[in-house]
């Protein structure tokens, strides 16, 4: 459509868009009359808007109020009109030296990629982790009180999950400590996927010597790792307290409750990998685009990273108002997760 528009409706368009990103409030003919130098009158202006609102670009959000740009008039602009910029050495080294810190774990690593980019977005900043199959080096099963307990995994390279199981009620602490040595027994060296169906072979055949309590808390715990859309998986979320901050932005708060929820879903996690499925790169969706995101007036920018043997294992991302600093998010985003897979390895 980029190229439907003559070069005037191309400057008037890009300058409205960036004043609206900029200061995130309706922009009117004189302001675009002041960015263009005055070569242009307002009434010039406000005919080329006209147009723009009819091509569905642009609207008004209140009776003789100024323009700002649709969802499809955001997309036209990123895809065609955007100027990224590139980040200075300093910001490369800043995101760097957060993600490989000395010591840190990937775990560690992971959620200090998601504050940092919250941080340096002010917004809602994320990252999909990798599935855990790699060998593991710890597992234990930890009380949370009658009915519930925490399943803690730990992988040889120092990635942390944890998982909420239902047990009985009841259930003796001598149970748990018993279900957390028979696995460790088996399960470290391997992954979840090579060591489970022989743990569950011999529950089964009743070669273990668990009893049947300390049997049940096993197949709770191997069960939480399987039988999902993305097994072994964690969305880590950070700065969401940034989205509330601009919600006259957003929407209304009723809107970024649902936000919120969905990010703590399954279906989260199994939409942003199928986001970033291409491998293409920094993937932009624009409210909605986003199956997601729809509903809450946001946009993700989002992006891929991949292993040494180029594989896909996770994902990292901003999620913001529409109105994002796209031309400093995308390279942010794009340049951390090429430092996060580089850190996979």
């Amino acid at each position: 459509m980029i190229t439907e528009l003559n070069q005037r409706s191309r400057d008037i368009f890009r300058h409205i868009v960036d004043a609206y990103l900029t200061a995130g409030e309706p922009v009117g003919s004189r302001t675009i009359s002041r960015r263009l130098g005055q070569v242009l009158s307002s009434a010039t202006i406000r005919n080329v808007m006209a147009d723009l609102v009819d091509q569905g670009l642009l609207y008004a959000p209140h009776t003789s109020a100024g323009r700002i740009p649709t969802e499809a008039g955001l997309r036209l602009f990123v895809d065609g009109l955007l100027e990224i910029g590139a980040l200075g050495e300093e910001e490369r080294e800043a995101i760097e030296a957060k993600c490989t810190a000395a010591g840190r774990s990937l775990s560690d690593a992971l959620t200090e990629a998601s504050s940092m980019l919250a941080g340096l977005s002010s917004c809602a900043g994320l990252v999909l982790a990798p599935k855990t199959d790699r060998p593991l080096k710890h597992i234990e099963f930890v009380s949370l009180g009658p009915g519930r307990a925490l399943v803690v995994l730990v992988t040889e390279d120092g990635l942390v999950e944890n998982r909420v199981i239902e047990v009985p009620i009841g259930l003796p602490s001598s149970a748990l400590v018993a279900a957390s040595n028979y696995l460790n027994a088996r399960l470290v060296g391997n992954t979840i996927g090579e060591a489970r169906s022989n743990v569950l072979r011999e529950i089964e055949h009743h070669q273990s010597e668990l009893d049947d309590i300390s049997g049940h808390v096993v197949e709770a715990g191997l069960a939480i790792w399987s039988g999902e859309a993305s097994p072994g998986r964690a969305l880590i979320v950070r700065g969401q307290a940034k989205l509330r901050d601009d919600v006259a932005a957003i929407g209304d708060l009723e809107r970024l409750r649902t936000l919120f929820e969905a990010l703590e879903t399954k279906e989260a996690m199994v939409r942003l990998l199928d986001a970033t499925a291409t491998g293409d790169g920094v993937q932009i969706f624009i409210g909605a685009e986003s199956v997601l995101f729809n509903h809450a007036g946001c946009s993700l920018v989002v992006s891929p990273y991949m292993n040494s043997r180029e594989q896909i294992v996770g994902a990292i991302g901003v999620i913001g108002p529409t109105r994002i600093n796209y031309a400093r998010i995308i390279p942010m985003v794009d340049y951390t997760a090429k430092v996060i897979g580089r850190l996979i390895g």
